[in-house]
This record gives C-alpha cells, sequence and structure tokens, in this order.
C-alpha cells in the first residue's frame, strides 16, 4: 500500500514528489509517456526563478527528478490506464494488468497542445515550431513570426510576440477571428500583426540546419498557394488535457481539465488532487504547475494525517 502516487512527471509532479517524500511519504511517481513533461520539447528556460543565466528544459527536468529521488521518490515508467476507488477509501491505479494500491493521489498528467498533424512536426518542436508565446518569443527578435489560430489564445500569442518579433502574421483558417470582440480588436488594430484570411499551413519549410524557414500556406476559398518566410510559427489551436483516464472520480469542463475545489487542488473524490495544466487551463506555465504540486502534496500530507 502506497501513501501517495503521483501520476505524471513534469513541474507538478517532481514538486509534488520532492514535497511528499520530503515528509517521509515515500511517494511512487508514474512516468507516463512522455517522462519529464512538455519542458523536455523545450530548449531554453529563462523565466523559471533562480536561473538568472536560464537553463535548458530537459537538464531542469532531470534536476528535479534527481531532487525528488534524493529524498525518497521512487518511479514507474509506465502508463496510467485508469483508477478505481474501492469501497475501504483504497486507490487502485491500473497498469497493464497490475493494480497499485494507494491512500491518495496526485494527477499531474498535464495537457499537450494540439498541433496540425503536418509530417515534420516532432523534429520542428523546438526549432521553430511551438506553442507558448511566453516561453519561447524571446528567442525571436526583430525576425517575423506566424501565430495559427483564431480565438482568444491566439490573439493573445500575437500580441505578445509583437514585443520580439518584427511582424506577426496570424494565420485563420476563416474570414473573421473567433476571438472575443475586445481581443479581435486588439489583435487587428496591432501595427505589428498582419491577418492571414481563410489560410491553412499545408507543410512546413526548412533551411539546411533543419530549423523553421517559411510555411506553405493554402488559401481555402481560390485554392491558390504560397510561401511565407517566418522564422517560428506559434501554434494557438487549444490544449488536449491528458485526462481521460480518470474519468468518473472527477468533474471536468468542457474541455477536459480537470475541476478543483476553488482554491485548492483537491478534487470532487476525497484523497484524489490535481495539480498543473491537467487542471489550468489558465496559466499553464512551469513556475504555476510546480506550485500546484506542492499545495496538493501538502495536501495529500494532510489529508494522510486527518485519515490516520
Amino acid at each position: 500500500m502506497e501513501n501517495v502516487i503521483i501520476i505524471g512527471t513534469g513541474c507538478a509532479g517532481y514538486t509534488a514528489a520532492i514535497y511528499t517524500a520530503r515528509a517521509n511519504l515515500s511517494p511512487l511517481l508514474i512516468s507516463g509517456t512522455q517522462p519529464g513533461g512538455q519542458l523536455t520539447t523545450t530548449t531554453e528556460v529563462e523565466n523559471f526563478p533562480g536561473f538568472p543565466e536560464g537553463i535548458m528544459g530537459p537538464e531542469m527536468m532531470m534536476n528535479m527528478q534527481k531532487q525528488a529521488e534524493k529524498f525518497g521518490a521512487r518511479i514507474q515508467y509506465a502508463t496510467v490506464e485508469s483508477i478505481t476507488k474501492e469501497t475501504d477509501g483504497t486507490f487502485r491505479v491500473h497498469i497493464g494488468g497490475e493494480a497499485l494500491a494507494s491512500k491518495t493521489i496526485i494527477i499531474a498528467t498535464g495537457a499537450a497542445p494540439r498541433h496540425l498533424g503536418l509530417p515534420n512536426e516532432k523534429e520542428l518542436i523546438g526549432r521553430g515550431l511551438t506553442s507558448c508565446a511566453t516561453c519561447d518569443g524571446a528567442f525571436y527578435r526583430d525576425v517575423p513570426v506566424a501565430v495559427i489560430g483564431g480565438g482568444d489564445s491566439a490573439c493573445e500569442e500575437a500580441g505578445f510576440l509583437t514585443r520580439f518579433a518584427s511582424k506577426v502574421y496570424l494565420i485563420h483558417r476563416r474570414d473573421e477571428l473567433r476571438a472575443s470582440k475586445i481581443m479581435a480588436e486588439r489583435a487587428l488594430e496591432n501595427p505589428k500583426i498582419e491577418p492571414v484570411w481563410n489560410s491553412g499551413v499545408e507543410e512546413y519549410l526548412t533551411n539546411e540546419k533543419g530549423e523553421m524557414r517559411a510555411v506553405r500556406l493554402k488559401n481555402l476559398v481560390d485554392g491558390s498557394e504560397r510561401e511565407l518566410e517566418v522564422e517560428c510559427v506559434f501554434v494557438a489551436i487549444g490544449h488536449v488535457p491528458n485526462s481521460s483516464f480518470v474519468s468518473g472520480l472527477v468533474d471536468l469542463d468542457e474541455n477536459g481539465y480537470i475541476l478543483q475545489t476553488p482554491g485548492r487542488t483537491s478534487t470532487k473524490t476525497e484523497g484524489l488532487f490535481a495539480a498543473g495544466d491537467v487542471a489550468d487551463h489558465y496559466y499553464r506555465q512551469a513556475i504555476t504547475a510546480a506550485g500546484q504540486g506542492c499545495a496538493a502534496a501538502l495536501e495529500a500530507e494532510r489529508y494522510l494525517a486527518e485519515h490516520e
């Protein structure tokens, strides 16, 4: 019987592991399909406090893992299929025919950015293709970039990028933005943002280094195609929270994000906590995920103390 099983090994999961391990709870982490989470696909992280020179995303996650293991956390490299709760309050975490028992669960499985499904996407992530302007915008100073999308997130990303890029192309499949009126107006009135209407990206084009140099666009009205030179593409068509395996034990919003108790990380099921991007579609930052991981660990620790 485990005291706590943490599902997910990004900033939220590792931080929860550090805190629960230091509380002598000997947490077990289940890695998931992408150990280290989204930061393992980024290059330099400049906005995490304590790293004035920046740090590479994969290195940062390895450091978090070492820190968690130093205090007694254990990692199992597997993917959780489902979670059930017994009548006696015990959780069962189902992994490939095996069922692990635990008194508490922290879900920190994150959310995966939606992409277009083009052939060379995986190779370009971190090399001119990203889904986070806040994370990567500063690397593209005085060069043209593109944002794909037409909602509030796309407009917000485009506005943020005007601080750095020489030009921001806002590529949208329709002839008007889906964003709220105020966000759309703010984007369209910005002289550095140029909308590209009725267009879809057909192909990412790379230079000899394998980095983004342009996109091939198709006009969805007349079928014509053209190249648009950009050094980075920011995809802002939403995220998909990794929450399907826990349905029934938690409430989800209309987009699949886990609903927490307001101001807390607890869920509708006692002893089950959620932290990071699987429950947060608003901030989606490494530091906020880490903060929620800390909070979930403290709540799990107090829950266990109350139920001894």
